[in-house]
């Protein structure tokens, strides 16, 4: 940005109307001229980075935006085009950290789709990797109006909306990562912003979270986690991490097998407070907070050994995130009740293969065994809970 911003002021230096007397001034005039312009585009890139502006950075993204690019430009000090270019952003910077990891051959296949009444969506999936099975990263802006399921599936959230069908804008990143490797975790997170217009007043709000499914458990990688995570809230409020953390195991409950989905992390909705730009500041660091949490652990164990037991239970703990998505996902559950839905991304985050098995019972003392206990009761992973008071 800075080197095309210097080069522009350049170029207008040189073809003032005093051209002949600027050709003969020192060089040291041409130098200045540069340096100023740099110094300016310097300060503009920290002014828009203090005040978490995303730039458009075309080039960047896995396809063209959904939004067309003139209307970016023209509102972008808009929520909507600013949570357009970070999930654009947040999907290129992963699916990017992701192939990384691949052997060369292994890209993500991009489709970009569009809805007849309004918006789209970009979905990237690398499917039959030597590292990831299947790993799905999907945006969608999409809008329009939202039909009466859907709005009452607001309405037991607490939305007091009076009318039946609202005008809508949802735009949002999710990503759901299938490893090859057992000893290799799961994870999902899903960012995502929603505007509603009942009768004449806008309701708006954030939500999301980052989770971690393990297949064994290491009790190192999921501090590891949660601590990147910790870091990630607290530099918005201390009490976030607490409370979305235990949100997360709260909300990531299968509950006709009484247990979680996996380790946990952090979940949060409807975060509309304390006013519009901290709450997309927040979003924002907490979907920067993905690659760090996750691709150390991917290095770490991605050519670790396993055999065919360590990859039937992989199978079967598949199973457990199949039952959770289709049954308990509020995500899901919202993408199938919206007009046109596109049902290739909704349930892009199925694994590619899954088991069930009748009556299974992992042996005592098992490495298996060792992570139901933990799905049975989640952990404070960073020691930070208050002991409880006895009675003297």
């Amino acid at each position: 940005m800075s080197y095309k911003v210097a080069i522009r002021s350049f170029k207008t230096l040189s073809y003032l109307g005093s051209y002949k007397k600027i050709r003969d001034r020192p060089i040291r005039y041409y130098c200045a001229a540069v340096l100023g312009a740099g110094y300016v585009a310097y300060k503009e890139f920290k002014r828009n980075k203090a005040e978490m502006k995303e730039l458009i950075y075309l080039k960047n993204y896995m396809a063209e935006p959904i939004t067309p690019l003139h209307q970016l430009q023209k509102n972008q000090d808009d929520m909507k085009t600013q949570m357009e270019l970070l999930i654009m952003r947040i999907q290129a910077e992963f699916c990017r950290a992701l192939e990384k990891e691949e052997d060369e051959e292994a890209k993500f296949k991009v489709d970009r789709w569009t809805r007849k009444e309004g918006g789209g969506g970009i979905t990237c999936v690398l499917q039959d990797g030597r590292v990831f099975e299947k790993a799905g990263v999907n945006i969608s802006v999409v809008s329009g109006r939202l039909p009466p399921p859907a709005v009452q599936q607001m309405k037991s959230r607490g939305k007091n909306f009076e009318s039946k069908e609202l005008p809508f804008f949802a735009a949002g990143v999710s990503a759901v990562i299938h490893p090859r490797n057992p000893m290799v975790p799961t994870i999902h997170f899903n960012y995502r912003y929603f505007e509603v217009k009942d009768k004449n007043e806008v309701h708006w709000w954030f939500g999301g979270g980052t989770d971690l499914t393990p297949y064994y458990l290491n009790e190192e990688d999921a501090v590891h986690f949660h601590l990147t995570l910790k870091h990630a809230c607290d530099t918005h409020d201390p009490s976030y991490y607490d409370r979305f953390k235990k949100w997360c195991d709260d909300y990531f409950t299968i509950t006709h097998r009484g247990e979680r989905r996996g380790v946990g992390g952090i979940f949060f909705d409807d975060v509309d407070s304390p006013d519009q730009d901290s709450a997309f500041s927040f979003v924002t660091s907490c979907a920067e907070a993905v690659i760090p949490s996750y691709i150390p652990l991917v290095k770490k164990h991605k050519d670790d050994a396993y055999g065919y037991h360590e990859r039937q239970w992989q199978l079967l703990r598949r199973g457990r995130y199949v039952e959770f998505n289709l049954i308990y996902d509020r995500g899901t559950k919202f993408g199938l009740h919206t007009p046109e839905a596109r049902y290739e991304s909704i349930l892009m985050s199925l694994p590619l293969n899954a088991k069930w098995e009748y009556m299974h019972e992992p042996l005592p003392n098992s490495a298996e065994e060792k992570l139901m206990k933990v799905l049975k009761e989640p952990r404070d992973w960073l020691n930070i809970e208050k002991p409880k008071s006895t009675a003297a």
